[in-house]
This record gives structure tokens, C-alpha cells and sequence, in this order.
């Protein structure tokens, strides 16, 4: 359940940086209270999958998590470069996320 929670948070993490984009610098009302409560909820869900989880794997994917999916969302939705060497650099990220949930020894309840 906290890997679920830690995947979570990562969403979270993805939704209040695409959220910050649309705010403007916080000059948009909307976007800015969806982006504070998708960094609420982030760290909330952080905190909860923190109850089991390292702290230095669970920090690490909750960021990959977000780094990744948000370039992959500036690729798709900004038109942001795609280049192979970019893409490249997501999967190290994504391998580095597997690797530290393989050698966790978290099982995942």
C-alpha cells in the first residue's frame, strides 16, 4: 500500500508542476489553488508512504516520479525537445527508479 501512496504523491508531484506553469507566477487564481493543493497532497502522500518505505529510496522515486512525468507532459503537451539523448536521460531516471524498488526490500503492503 505505501508504494501506491508513494505512486500517488508522484502524480501529485507531476500535477502541481504542470499546475505551476498555468499559473503564471501565481498570478492566476485557479491554476494557483490546484497547484498548492497538488503539492498538499503530494507531500501527503509522501509522509504516509514514508511510515515503511527508506526514506532515501522513497525520496528518490517520489522525485523521479515527478521529473520524469513532467518532461515526458512538457514533451507531449509544451512541444518541448524530444531528443534522443533527452530521452535517453528519462530512462536513466526510470531504470534508477526500478532498480531502488527492486533492492528496496519493501514489499509493498
Amino acid at each position: 500500500m505505501n508504494w501506491i501512496f508513494l505512486l500517488l504523491a508522484g502524480l501529485c508531484e507531476i500535477s502541481w508542476a504542470v499546475g505551476m506553469k498555468y499559473s503564471h507566477g501565481f498570478t492566476r487564481l485557479l491554476p494557483s489553488a490546484f497547484t498548492a493543493i497538488m503539492m498538499i497532497l503530494s507531500v501527503v502522500g509522501l509522509s504516509l508512504a514514508l511510515r515503511t518505505l527508506p526514506l532515501g529510496t522513497a525520496y528518490a522515486v517520489w522525485t523521479g516520479i515527478g521529473a520524469v512525468g513532467t518532461a515526458i507532459f512538457g514533451i507531449v503537451v509544451f512541444g518541448d525537445s524530444a531528443s534522443a539523448l533527452r530521452i535517453l536521460c528519462l530512462g536513466l531516471i526510470v531504470a534508477g527508479i526500478v532498480g531502488l524498488k527492486l533492492v528496496s526490500g519493501e514489499s509493498g503492503s
